[in-house]
């Protein structure tokens, strides 16, 4: 079993290509943290990110790996800039089996 989150992102306006130059920088960040993105994609209207980010087999992974990762100093520096991205987020806690 795996835990994982299906993130869903509404992306503002013109700032699609923004995003998606930024994310690969988010992504070698999570690695550092333990926190793996499964597969991202973009919806067909190109309005919504949507990824699966995993915590390994535990629960309890998330608060741990989550503190690593929103702790960070490039995080902590660059979270006013990341999120300026994002109109809107849903997530969904999912379990593989």
């Amino acid at each position: 079993m795996t835990i994982a989150h299906l993130r869903t992102y509404t992306i503002n306006k013109g700032q699609l290509d923004s995003w998606l130059e930024l994310f690969p920088k988010l992504i070698t960040l999570m690695e550092e943290a333990n926190i793996k993105v499964e597969c991202s994609w973009v919806n067909e209207e190109r309005t919504q990110f949507i990824w699966i980010r995993s915590y390994g087999d535990s629960v309890e992974n998330i608060a741990k790996y989550e503190a690593q990762f929103y702790g960070s100093d490039w995080w902590l520096a660059n979270v006013d800039h990341v999120r300026s991205h994002i109109a809107h987020r849903e997530i969904v806690q999912i379990e593989t089996t």
